[in-house]
């Protein structure tokens, strides 16, 4: 057995090993029941993980199967293993086995004997109060319990509390009573001053009514003595009344020039043309704003994935590298540019004529075709249109022209494929026809088998192989994990 054939003996355990060990460590059922998939929305699934239980009563009857954010919300997929009829009015909420315990997903299928739910239907989901917030509130009741009793407390010594405010209250009250008993000859005094007061006011109250007449005769001969003054006062009141009435006249004016269509505002009031004008403007502006937000927004729905793939070929017992860029500007189509390290490389046939003279002066003449084969690397540039679950590539193919077909199974776990491509190829060779299968064991990693060059049997070459993807997702995840310098 050759080294070659040892090596990729060895290298199709290690990928049976690490398919085997991705599937028991992602909780793959390959061959198991597919169940249901029900989605579910929460405000916040803190604490929550992929592959945690789902209950309904208690009893486990699925596991979560990605958790992904939908807007402001984030939306979980629920896989239902076991048969579970959901009927309208189903909820979902998010508890824990105990006060520590892990978070699980209990499920309320709904009323018994409902309308069974419809297909597609996105549970509402609830999410208990945590832990933390759950201690954030009792922190700041037993804050607020504190800070009373420290306040009935007073201080160390007792200051500032409901005994010392006691002590305070009895104090005041007796210093009030003995200030009672100390006055109380001054207090009957000074009633006796009031009573006093009462009569001296009796006597002399016509005596100030006198005097208030005469004061309101001095006023009356004053205004008398002063109305010039006054008069002069009313008349640059009724100056300035003027003055207001002619800037009220002024803007009257403007006014009926305006709404007769006179001056620059004028017109744009009562003009349909101008009026027209202006929209028209604006409907322009708002033209170029519409079709500068669609450009950007176009930009943004542009998906790019990257992806490495290597296979063992058995003829010629070498290894198959290449290295692909796929650009998806909407679901309907796509781009492929892509280097192919390929060591079938390119065929080529060099033809010499050896023209031959012996002694005896006859010269024969022979032909020689040489075919070679060398490794190089080659340029995959394709581009290719969706139809449902197949797809249909044209373009270069290993720096030559070609065609492919691609259709995947309604899960799209497995696809297969079909290329033919370099149909003008040197030595009368048929065309190169690929035919190969691919199994995706995980959202980012895949194994891929098939035969090359079906149509020359002596060319014909079985591989196996595997492969990596990225999504545009996957390189912002890992370009903001990066530690800035």
């Amino acid at each position: 057995m050759s080294q070659s054939v040892k090596v990729g003996i060895f290298m199709a355990i290690c990928l049976a090993l690490l398919a085997a060990l991705i599937l028991k460590v992602e909780d793959i059922q390959l061959f198991g029941p597919s169940g249901v998939h029900v989605d579910a929305v929460f405000d916040q699934v803190a604490g929550l993980d992929d592959k945690a239980p789902v209950r309904v009563a208690g009893v486990r009857v699925g596991r979560v199967d990605g958790i992904y954010l939908d807007g402001h919300r984030a939306r979980v997929s629920l896989l239902l293993e076991s048969k579970v009829d959901l009927t309208v009015g189903a909820t979902a909420r998010i508890a824990t086995t105990s006060l520590l315990g892990d978070k699980y997903v209990e499920l309320d299928p709904g009323p018994v004997g409902g309308t069974p739910l419809p297909k597609g239907t996105v549970l509402q989901g609830t999410t208990p109060i945590s832990f933390d917030q759950a201690m954030a509130k009792l922190n700041d009741l037993a804050g607020s319990i504190q800070q009373v009793t420290g306040s009935l407390a007073g201080g160390p010594n007792g200051e500032n509390g409901i005994p010392a405010l006691m002590a305070s209250l009895q104090q005041t009250s007796d210093t009030i009573r003995k200030l009672v008993e100390m006055n109380q000859q001054q207090l009957s005094a000074t009633i006796g001053n009031f009573q006093d007061f009462s009569a001296t006011l009796a006597r002399e109250l016509p005596k100030l009514s006198s005097q208030l007449e005469d004061v309101l005769a001095q006023v009356d001969t004053v205004l008398g003595e002063n109305r010039e003054n006054l008069k002069a006062s009313m008349q640059n009141i009724r100056d300035i009344t003027g003055n207001l009435q002619t800037s009220v006249d002024n803007l009257n004016e403007i006014t009926t020039k305006m709404a007769s269509g006179e001056g620059t505002i004028g017109k744009l009031i009562n003009s349909d043309q101008a009026h027209d004008e202006l929209v028209s403007t604006l409907d322009s502006i708002k033209g170029g704003v519409d079709n500068l937000s669609q450009a950007f927004g176009k930009i943004n729905q542009i998906h790019i994935d990257l992806g490495a793939e290597t296979y063992y070929l058995s003829d010629p017992q070498d290894y198959r590298s290449s290295f692909s860029v796929n650009i998806r500007p909407n679901e309907d189509r796509f781009y492929r540019l892509g280097f192919v390290d390929d060591p079938s490389g390119r065929t080529t046939t060099k033809t010499e004529v050896i023209t031959t003279t012996p002694e005896n002066g006859q010269s024969s003449t022979t032909t020689v075709q040489t075919i070679k084969t060398r490794d190089e690397r080659t340029l995959d540039a394709q581009f290719g249109f969706n139809f449902g679950h197949a797809s249909l590539r044209g373009g270069l193919f290993q720096s030559h022209g070609g065609a492919g077909l691609d259709y995947a199974l309604p899960d799209e776990h497995l696809a297969f494929s079909v290329e033919a491509f370099d149909f003008n190829r040197t030595g009368d060779l048929q065309p190169r026809l690929r035919l190969f299968g691919r199994w995706t064991i995980h959202p980012h990693l895949y194994l891929i088998g098939g035969v090359d060059d079906v149509l020359e049997p002596d060319r014909k070459s079985f591989f196996f192989g595997g492969g990596v993807t990225w999504s545009d997702d996957d390189l912002k995840y890992l370009l903001g994990s990066v530690p800035k310098l």
